[in-house]
């Protein structure tokens, strides 16, 4: 680093150069070090206590973690939250641009589907679709009000436990990701609809072309948390008979009455598919922001860094390391 050799106008001194008058003082942290070594101190105690408490069981954790029952309700929880999904996204994009239309009466069909399916709690729906029949006895297909009919449906050979499910969280879900999509279209600056449409692009190409691949920047996250929330309110079924992963544990413990274990065996199913989930989701992200310049770590990495930045990495090494670069 070049040292400055004009005078100051005030004194006519040179002006010291602090840094290689010597090393920087480090920034002592003693509160932080306070509360990581409680913290670790409770891990520390979590952990000896999970091992060295037999009433956990975890011999029989371990026999029913892949038991053929419990299988097949992990199979279940992974294809209702999918099949519940797609229908949120699809109803989600439909209800987002209905909302955004310049035509009232759409606009204001779908603010209504919005606010009623926000407003009412997931339970409450998916009893209600799985009683559909006590309704509606018989689903009709035809021309409304003037017929003919073409076709004549039972409701209770319809609604099974699994469409119930479907319709429930599906619709429900269809009004929390209308607003992720409104958010991330209304992101996107007018002026690439505005480009759009000098080029000779309609407005539905602009919107599928354009404007939408620059909003997944701003609605793929959230989505991600939608989806891992999906798979855990998949346990909501179970009360209306969907053999789920939670419904497949309660089928088990009720005549075993191991309680703790099996409930146990589901949390263990729900963290490792929620991980998954989540590795899948910074993934995309990654690939999303690598076309505009940025590029997020990954997952365990990001965690450790984060760790060992501010808990083991001496403060005074990163102090100087900025010194010697000249960044201040």
């Amino acid at each position: 680093m070049t040292q400055n050799k004009e005078h100051s106008s005030t004194g006519g001194e040179e002006p010291v150069d602090y840094l290689a008058a010597g090393p920087p003082v480090p920034l002592r942290h003693p509160g932080r070090w306070v509360a990581s070594c409680f913290v670790l101190l409770l891990l520390a105690w979590f952990v000896y206590t999970c091992v060295h408490n037999r009433n956990f069981q975890w011999p029989i954790v371990a026999h029913y973690l892949f038991s053929p029952e419990i299988l097949r309700g992990v199979l279940v929880t992974i294809e209702l939250t999918a099949s519940a999904m797609c229908i949120g996204i699809a109803l989600g994009i439909t209800a987002a641009l209905m909302k955004l239309s310049e035509n009232r009466l759409l606009s204001a069909v779908s603010q209504l589907y919005i606010v009623g399916f926000r407003a009412t709690p997931a339970l409450v729906q998916l009893i209600f679709w799985f009683n559909l029949a006590a309704l509606f006895p018989t689903i009709t297909i035809g021309i409304p009000f003037f017929g003919p009919d073409f076709v004549t449906l039972n409701a209770n050979a319809i609604i099974t436990p699994m469409v119930a499910a479907n319709l429930g969280l599906g619709l429900c879900e269809g009004a929390y990701m209308a607003e992720i999509v409104r958010s991330g279209i209304q992101s996107v600056d007018a002026g690439e609809g505005e480009a759009a449409a000098a080029v000779g692009m309609t407005r539905t190409q602009a919107m599928w072309h354009v404007i939408l691949p620059q909003a997944m920047r701003v609605i793929v996250p959230p989505t991600g948390n939608e989806v891992i929330a999906m798979l855990k309110y998949s346990s909501l079924a179970s009360v209306i008979s969907v053999t789920e992963l939670l419904s497949s544990a309660e089928l088990i413990y009720t005549r075993t009455f191991e309680t703790i274990p099996l409930l146990i065996v589901v949390s263990i199913w729900y963290l490792a598919l929620t991980t998954l989930l989540t590795v899948v989701q910074l993934s995309i992200e990654r690939r999303l922001g690598r076309s505009h310049g940025t590029q997020p770590a990954l997952g365990w990495a990001l965690f450790g860094g984060a760790l060992a930045a501010n808990l083991f990495w001496p403060r005074a090494r990163a102090v100087t390391r900025r010194g010697e670069k000249g960044i201040t």
